[in-house]
Formats: C-alpha cells, sequence, structure tokens
C-alpha cells in the first residue's frame, strides 16, 4: 500500500485506491461488527438510522446512517487516528467528520447508484470533502463496482435532478455516452479503500449476481468547507420525509 502514489492518483484523479487497507482479521471484525450492530442497535434507533426498500421486510435493509453517532466500535473506526490522519492528508489540511454510513446493494435486487457528486448534497463552500469507501465484500463489474469519472473533480458542479433511488435522491442530468466511455470501473476486495473527492463523478451498476456487494462509507469535510446547515438541513427534513411516506424508513 503506497500512501504517497495514493495521493498523486487523487490529486490527479479525484479518486484513489488503497489495497489491503485493512487486513483479512480487522475486516472480518469490521463484517462481524455490522451484524452486531444490525441485530442489537438498530432496533432502538431512530427509524432514520436505517433505509430499507421494504419497511416491512427487515432483509431488505440497504443504508444505514450515521453509525459513528450510535455505536462505541464505529465511533472508535470513524474518528480513530489512522483515518483521521489518512483524511487528512487527503485533503492537504484538517478534516472533521460528518457521516458513517453502509450501503448494501442486494443480491439479485441492487438498484443502480445513479451518476453523482457526493458534494452536490454537502452544500459546501469551497466544496472540499472526500468519502472512504470500504469494501466488505468482493466488488466487481458484476456485482456493482464504483466507476469513476477521472479529473472530473476538477470541473464545476455538474446539474442534477431528483432520482427514484433510494439514499441518492440527486443524479447528474444529461450524463453522457461519452462520461461512459471514459468511466474507470474500480473493482475491490474486502479490506480494500477507495477514497474520492466530493466532486469527482461516479457510479456504480445493479447487483443482477446472487452475491453480496456490502461497504461502509466515511465522509469527512475540509475543515476549511463551511457548511450552509440550515438549508442542507432543510433539503434532508424534506426527502426524509417523503421516504417515510413511500415506507421506506
Amino acid at each position: 500500500m503506497d500512501i504517497d502514489a495514493a495521493k498523486r492518483d487523487f490529486d490527479e484523479c479525484g479518486f484513489a485506491i488503497l489495497r489491503g487497507f485493512m487486513d483479512a482479521n480487522e475486516i472480518n471484525a469490521v463484517n462481524n461488527e455490522l451484524t452486531r450492530y444490525i441485530a442489537e442497535a438498530l432496533p432502538n434507533l431512530p427509524e432514520t438510522a436505517a433505509f430499507y426498500e421494504d419497511k416491512d421486510d427487515p432483509t431488505t435493509l440497504v443504508r444505514l446512517q450515521g453509525m459513528c453517532d450510535y455505536d462505541a466500535f464505529f465511533h472508535d473506526l470513524y474518528y480513530g487516528e489512522r483515518m483521521l490522519e489518512l483524511g487528512s492528508l487527503f485533503m492537504d489540511g484538517a478534516i472533521r467528520g460528518k457521516n458513517m454510513q453502509w450501503f448494501n446493494k442486494l443480491p439479485l435486487l441492487g438498484k443502480e447508484t445513479p451518476p453523482h457528486q457526493d458534494g452536490f448534497y454537502f452544500m459546501l463552500e469551497p466544496n472540499e470533502a472526500l468519502t472512504m469507501w470500504l469494501a466488505q465484500d468482493t466488488v466487481d463489474e458484476e456485482n456493482g463496482c464504483v466507476r469513476y469519472l477521472p479529473g472530473s473533480h476538477r470541473e464545476d458542479m455538474r446539474p442534477h435532478q431528483r432520482t427514484d433511488i433510494l439514499g441518492f435522491s440527486q443524479g447528474i442530468r444529461g450524463y453522457s455516452a461519452e462520461d461512459r466511455r471514459r468511466e474507470v470501473p474500480v473493482c475491490a476486495e474486502p479490506g480494500d479503500l477507495l477514497v474520492h473527492h466530493s466532486l469527482t463523478v461516479h457510479r456504480a451498476d445493479a447487483n443482477p449476481s446472487p452475491r453480496p456487494r456490502r461497504a461502509l462509507g466515511l465522509v469527512y469535510f475540509a475543515e476549511r468547507a463551511q457548511e450552509d446547515a440550515d438549508r442542507a438541513e432543510l433539503y434532508r427534513q424534506q426527502l426524509y420525509a417523503e421516504w417515510e411516506k413511500e415506507g421506506k424508513i
């Protein structure tokens, strides 16, 4: 794992891959703690801590939110020195925590992730943030690997529009065939860590395979970035109200 090479990739392309960031024992521990969290912690958490394709069917759990706020293991992982130092390196300065999520692209049922820029949701000025994406399973083109548009972090925020994909309420409008041609699919093994800038365009296909595709997402803002917190909270409340009506949370 070459951190300096990963930083160069991040600066140039807007994303980087750290192979073997966690070894087998570490990622197995994360997977076991996730199982515990879902079984023991989640039943006592607010409804907005989890999203389901069908709220009445717990096997359709597709997203967890704010895990670091509700559980000691995930709090320590998220705010640990290892992650904070790595994030500060990529952001060229201090960072602050925002959210720890879990993405579960269900076997046979997992929907596509529309092309988007994370920063569209963040409402930052300047829009400087990153997401660390920790693979828990083997992830490839068959079960919905992340596809990045290299260099897009140096471009402007693209126009977005509403989507009907749970957990990804906005997608890029007018995403072209040329955009798709330029994409770089990134396959990963358990314990690999993907890191991308908040302006980097990315997407993922659906998961028609019988295999799981699980990953943790750790979001951090650059300390120098100012958030329009009122506008972000208003959008969140409106969105959650819609999803609650649809039985997703």
